[in-house]
């Protein structure tokens, strides 16, 4: 073998060894993404309980129990909204008043 069939065949062993290693990380990179979507999907529908694992709603589920949520704060809001206006005597904007013309008469202003 001549030194230039050795030169010829050592470019081709290591043409080979890069075209492999591109591969394997191409494919490592191909793993590491599929289990990013396979974690993704688990997150979107969620996981069922296994032993030592609770379960664990996924994202529409999840958005519902928010929906619930903000329409229980909305029903809150609104009784504590109706207290801040008067309505003929049982709000608290009418206890507050009628304590505001009780000081006027104990204290009036000078």
């Amino acid at each position: 073998m001549t030194p230039d069939q050795i030169a010829v065949w050592a470019g081709a062993g290591t043409a080979v060894c890069a075209l492999l290693a591109g591969l394997w990380r191409a494919g490592r990179a191909a793993i590491r993404t599929a289990a990013r979507l396979d974690d993704l999907a688990d997150d979107w529908r969620g996981t069922p309980e296994r032993p030592g694992v609770p379960a664990r709603p996924g994202v529409l589920e999840r958005i519902a129990g928010i929906e619930q949520c903000t329409e229980r704060i909305a029903g809150r809001l609104t009784r504590v909204e109706e207290e801040l206006h008067p309505n003929g005597g049982g709000s608290l904007r009418d206890a507050v008043n009628r304590v505001d013309a009780r000081t006027a008469r104990i204290a009036p202003d000078n």
